[in-house]
């Protein structure tokens, strides 16, 4: 009596685990910086609900920044030209954009643009 076998080979299993590498890799160089991104806007929350009634744009960006640097967001990762303020709708909305390059594997890198928008409570002084 013949028995069947069936399963996966040593080949097959070595093709999954690299690629299972592969995708494992990309995440560990990912991950970090959607992170520092959930710390941003944890900030930029935080700014939000504080009131800015009669700060000036550079008394919010130090804020900001201050706050930042307690979600681990590295300094050279957001410049104060990336904060801006916006009125709508008589109504002052903190903006936050930003790019960020990580390096991959050879001369690939991974571009990431990270955008939030928070309205914020009271008026921004001149």
């Amino acid at each position: 009596m013949k028995s069947k076998q069936s399963g996966i080979t040593l080949i097959g299993f070595l093709v999954v685990l690299m690629v299972a590498g592969f995708f494992g890799f990309m995440a560990m160089k990912l991950v970090p910086a959607y992170a520092e991104f959930m710390g941003v806007n944890k900030a930029m929350n935080q700014v939000a609900s504080s009131g800015v009634e009669g700060k000036t744009l550079d008394d919010v960006r130090r804020d900001l920044m201050f706050k930042m640097g307690f979600q681990y967001v590295d300094d050279s990762t957001i410049k104060p030209k990336d904060i801006t303020i916006k009125r709508e709708n008589n109504a002052a909305q903190l903006n936050v954009m930003y790019e960020k390059r990580i390096p991959f594997m050879y001369n690939i890198d991974f571009l990431l643009h990270f955008e939030k928008s928070v309205m914020l409570q009271g008026n921004v002084g001149g």
